[in-house]
């Protein structure tokens, strides 16, 4: 496991070793606790098939980014089968080996919330998620909706995997993955609470620096006007 977390000075100093790049703007600082550097363009890893090729065209993209400037990296659990948070927990591991990057000069960012496969797509899905999650006693069936759940226990058992999937101690950002999915099933008000309950998680775990940074990733919920399906209130 890599130790440590992204640093104002350290992403400072990754910004340094860019002049040009800083000059023209390429770079943001943070105006809030930590005030971090973070480069304006981050490397996604949502696309690809979850294959060997991929793998390692990902763990290249990864090396290439960090060394021409980015260094912010986004994922989440379910892309690609978890497979892109290992192909960054791969890189990662090799270049701080290396020398070449510092953990604390880095952002990286995923995200919980749907259900996730554990690198192919299982011949019985369901099987595997109640194997996987309801057996054990992680979910309750009533806390999915479809293919969501960010049930409290599920969560925190979604960022020990992440942690293990990055090779990180500290998950500099983690987002709740369009909760706004939710509401397909459950009344917004239900929603709400589930949030409450989710937050209440999340602050535990920033307490016990298993992240640093948590937030709600969403396609529509902050964007559409109140009265929309998919609606979900900042305010509330």
């Amino acid at each position: 496991m890599i130790e440590g977390l992204a640093t104002s000075e350290g992403s400072a100093r990754f910004r340094s070793r860019f002049p040009d790049l800083d000059r023209a703007g390429h770079f943001r600082q943070l105006p809030t606790e930590p005030q971090l550097s973070i480069s304006s363009i981050g490397l996604g890893t949502y696309l690809g098939e979850p294959d060997d090729a991929m793998d390692s065209n990902y763990q290249t993209a990864v090396r290439a980014a960090l060394e021409t400037g980015i260094n912010l990296l986004d994922t989440a659990i379910n892309y690609r089968h978890q497979r892109s948070e290992r192909n960054i927990g791969s890189a990662l591991r090799d270049l701080v080996a290396a020398g070449l990057v510092q953990r604390d000069e880095v952002v990286v960012c995923t995200k919980a919330g749907y259900l996730a496969f554990d690198g192919t797509v299982p011949p019985e899905a369901s099987q595997y998620f109640a194997r996987e999650y309801i057996d054990p006693g992680i979910v309750q069936r009533a806390e999915l909706a479809g293919m969501h759940c960010i049930a409290p226990d599920y969560l925190e058992d979604q960022v020990e995997r992440s942690c293990r999937n990055l090779r990180l101690e500290t998950i500099d950002v983690l987002y709740l993955h369009n909760p706004e999915s939710q509401l397909c099933e459950v009344p917004l008000d239900a929603l709400y609470a589930r949030l409450g309950a989710a937050f209440q998680r999340l602050e535990r775990l920033v307490s016990e620096q298993k992240i640093r940074l948590y937030g709600i990733a969403s396609w529509s919920a902050f964007r559409v006007p109140q009265g929309e399906r998919t609606f979900i209130g900042i305010a509330e």
